[in-house]
């Protein structure tokens, strides 16, 4: 009977053991199973994050820098001394007009710095890319200047009449201020305290009556450049630079403000395309220092009549009072 029972007991520790072997294995068997999924989910989740953050950086490549540069201030402004278009970087294309080689021209700065004589603005009115009616009135504005009608050509400026759409930009020695909104941005020189707006859209209005900023409209780019459209501009008495240079009422002028790295210069590209004045665009360029202080009271008509009787070109006038 000990013999059966030493036997039934072997046969149970034998079924046991087979049974404790098979658990192993199966215990294993499932272990290496969920290492298993573990790693094809680890090596899933690895492609997916990758996917998503190459998502991302495509995303923000593809995404305009939305920063807004700072140009408006009522601590500082922008000032140029410079009242004549520099050369752009190379690859623009046509520059801006220059002096007639035969007349070179000499500022009052540059004469006070040379110890030599200034000299009037006269530009080159045989340049090709002047259409022929532009070409004809340029050059009797020239052949004027040079006959003495008047001891000093008009400058807009000087004469305290707006400069118009690009030649506003070359008003010199006294600052240009900035005020952002969301919808507007205004640009405010301290001369006569002249306003233009430039209303941030994509789209000019259907009819516009010229006028002497026209209708501008515009966006930010790059998070430091402010891109301006502008149309609608009038003809009297306006010119795109200082050597008196006409457009038509088909003038388009597109400027891009930028802050230069550091803050501290602000320059502005300009382009302009007149079918029936030019023929091909021109660029050009402008460029200002920041000065620091609050805009000032300048009125450009007081003390500013012919007193000399240089046959000045008039100041303007109102004909009637406005209240």
């Amino acid at each position: 009977m000990f013999r059966k029972l030493k036997s039934w007991h072997m046969m149970i520790a034998a079924n046991s053991g087979v049974r404790r072997s098979h658990l192993k294995e199966n215990l294993m068997t499932h272990a290496n199973g969920i290492r298993s999924a573990l790693r094809r989910s680890t090596a899933a989740g690895s492609v997916i994050l990758g996917l998503l953050a190459a998502s991302a950086l495509a995303t923000a490549a593809a995404e305009p820098n939305k920063t807004i540069p700072q140009f408006a201030s009522a601590e500082f402004g922008w000032q140029t001394n410079v009242a004549d278009w520099r050369d752009p970087p190379p690859g623009h294309g046509h520059g801006p007009i220059k002096p007639d080689p035969a007349h070179p021209f000499t500022s009052n700065a540059e004469a006070a710095r040379t110890g030599t004589q200034p000299t009037k603005r006269i530009g080159n009115a045989k340049d090709p890319v002047l259409k022929p009616w532009a070409a004809a009135l340029m050059q009797a504005s020239n052949d004027a200047a040079l006959a003495n009608e008047m001891a000093i050509p008009f400058a807009a400026q000087a004469r305290c009449y707006p400069g118009g759409v690009p030649g506003q930009l070359l008003y010199p020695f006294e600052p240009l201020y900035f005020i952002q909104t969301p919808k507007e941005v205004w640009m405010m020189w301290q001369r006569d305290h002249m306003v233009r707006r430039i209303f941030l859209t994509d789209q000019h209005s259907e009819h516009i009556t010229p006028s002497w900023f026209g209708e501008s409209i515009g966006h930010y780019e790059d998070g430091n450049t402010l891109v301006v459209d502008t149309v609608g501009l009038s003809t009297k008495n306006s010119y795109i630079d200082n050597f008196r240079t006409p457009h038509s009422e088909k003038l388009h002028v597109v400027e891009r403000f930028t802050i230069e790295p550091g803050g501290k210069n602000m320059t502005a590209l300009v382009t302009v395309e007149d079918p029936d004045a030019f023929n091909e665009p021109l660029t050009m360029m402008q460029r200002w220092f920041k000065v620091d202080g609050p805009i000032k009271e300048t009125v450009c008509s007081e003390n500013n009549g012919d007193f000399f009787n240089q046959g000045l070109f008039p100041i303007p006038e109102a004909s009637k009072p406005d209240f």
